[in-house]
């Protein structure tokens, strides 16, 4: 692809960028379709979020921004106006630059974590989960599982306020569901999500005890260091259906492109494209 003084940017922004899968996916997708449009990654530490973001939402051509971990939270302070998915989960992975530069920003984790589960023949609906990890990628898969109608919803977090506080946000706006915080233990759960950042390094623990997970149930994963996480090796090798962080990405980038109101396409195209 060619990059030019038309190009119009969306930035990736987190840390580190080494483990960013997005632009090797967009980028040939915008190419195929001659979107003069780029993904261009920015490495933003935590610490630096807060001088950082506010510079690039400010550029001229950036329409908008890829939020990654660990920004995705902190950026929420940062907005003009928030979608409801971002209020429930008090997170935000997108953000666009709207009339008059306000800053606007969606989650679209929850929405291609569960698009996933449909792609893998899994229904949600009155289903038992266990997502281990409540922060910005976790908080924003409880709320989709929770919109998808899940029959109960266990949070475990080394955090265990911000355990607490994302089931209260959940029980406000869904007092039906059954949510409660507990420890990482994921015996005779239907779906069992890993939605910590364990499994980016090799030298990782693992987030819970694969060998008291019920064969037959789904083990989800958001780590994209490489494709079959120790994690999920563990839990295939237990008899699990297993859904990779590479999985729950494709399916959600085509919601990221409606948000920034380009042309959308199928997650298939897009895996067929891609240059991993």
């Amino acid at each position: 692809m060619s990059i030019d003084g038309q190009t119009r940017i969306i930035a990736h922004v987190g840390h580190p960028t080494t483990t960013f899968r997005s632009p090797s996916i967009y980028n040939p997708y915008f190419a195929r379709i001659g979107l003069n449009v780029a993904v261009v990654p920015m490495g933003v530490r935590r610490e630096d979020g807060n001088a950082a973001l506010p510079v690039i939402f400010r550029m001229t051509n950036v329409i908008g921004a890829l939020i990654t971990m660990p920004l995705k939270i902190d950026v929420v302070a940062m907005l003009d106006e928030a979608s409801p998915a971002v209020t429930i989960a008090g997170s935000c992975n997108a953000v666009r630059i709207g009339h008059g530069g306000r800053i606007e920003g969606h989650n679209v984790d929850g929405e291609g974590f569960v698009r996933a589960l449909a792609r893998n023949g899994v229904d949600p609906s009155n289903a038992s989960a266990l997502v281990v990890g409540a922060g910005g990628v976790g908080s924003a898969i409880a709320a989709s599982l929770s919109a998808a109608g899940i029959g109960s919803l266990t949070l475990v977090d080394t955090d265990t306020s911000r355990a607490q506080a994302l089931a209260a946000r959940l029980h406000a706006h869904a007092p039906r569901l059954l949510v409660a915080t507990g420890p990482s233990d994921p015996a005779a759960f239907d779906i069992v999500v890993n939605a910590t950042p364990l499994g980016m390094n090799p030298d990782d623990p693992l987030p819970f005890d694969p060998d008291r997970l019920s064969p037959g149930s789904l083990v989800g994963e958001v780590v994209l260091a490489e494709e079959m996480t120790p994690l999920l090796r563990a839990a295939a090798a237990r008899g699990c259906r297993v859904q990779t962080g590479l999985d729950m990405l494709f399916e959600m980038i085509p919601a990221y492109l409606e948000f920034f109101g380009l042309p959308t396409t199928t997650s298939d195209e897009l895996r067929a494209g891609a240059r991993l």
